[in-house]
């Protein structure tokens, strides 16, 4: 299958695929997270080096034109290294990403006093279930381990099915980046399943990468007051939780996807 973008130059130009639930002609905002990791890890990885806080600004919607990225090194000290990334397309910067790189090192003793532990859902065993007519196809799997607009803490594991860009292989990074995007529609749904609120940034912090393809969403927290929401899950992988994902969302008027 096709990746979501053809690298042409400078310019990373968008298959059909990239488009969003919003409209057929906007790119999906999950895409210029993944973009954002993608080129930080490309520029700043070394090793040893832990991208631990990876923060997506959404400010702008984006029509299917090609984007270019640009990366910027804000700061290289001895235990962290600070990067920025901007995605823009000839109209002008549609998103920016902050990266925060930790060196690693010997693991501190003792306990902590509590660990996020791990969730007892199984990781799926089958291909994802197909919905039914829609609008909008998710490009990636999707099996929803708890009912869509039910009341209670959401979880789903997703699956990537596309390559990012051209036929480069996945990074954990990029799984992850692309993942964290779900944060959104899961802490925001309402009952009866609307999306009430369309997230206007996301920060993904990793304690480490994720093994594997799967990776798993949990819903542990939403609060909302004056039109202005912020939602957080737990990622996890099939060996346990490896990070957190928090987002800040605003009102959502019925068919309304600008930013």
């Amino acid at each position: 299958m096709s990746a979501f973008f053809t690298q042409k130059q400078s310019e990373l130009v968008p298959a059909p695929h990239a488009r969003g639930p919003w409209s057929p002609d906007m790119l999906h905002g999950r895409l210029l997270g993944g973009l954002a990791a993608r080129a930080i890890e490309r520029r700043y990885a070394q090793p040893g080096l832990h991208l631990a806080r990876l923060t997506v600004d959404l400010f702008r919607s984006s029509p299917m034109v090609p984007v270019t990225v640009e990366t910027s090194l804000i700061r290289s000290g001895r235990r962290i290294l600070v990067a920025d990334a901007i995605i823009s397309t000839d109209q002008g910067p549609i998103g920016r990403a902050g990266a925060v790189l930790l060196r690693q090192g010997e693991q501190p003793d003792g306990a902590q006093t509590f660990v996020t532990p791990a969730w007892d859902s199984p990781p799926p065993d089958g291909p994802p279930p197909v919905d039914g007519p829609t609008t909008w196809t998710p490009p990636f799997d999707l099996w929803r381990v708890t009912e869509w607009g039910k009341p209670g803490s959401g979880r789903a594991w997703l699956r990537e099915s596309y390559q990012l860009v051209d036929d480069e292989p996945l990074t954990p990074l990029v799984r992850a980046a692309l993942a964290a995007d779900f944060a959104s529609p899961l802490s925001n749904v309402s009952t009866g399943g609307r999306l009430g609120f369309i997230n206007a940034d996301y920060t993904l912090t990793l304690a480490r990468l994720p093994a594997g393809e799967l990776i798993g969403v949990e819903t542990t927290g939403h609060l909302s007051a004056d039109g202005v929401a912020t939602g957080q899950v737990t990622m996890h992988d099939t060996a346990g939780p490896f990070g957190f994902c928090v987002v800040t969302a605003v009102a959502n008027p019925l068919g309304f996807g600008g930013r």
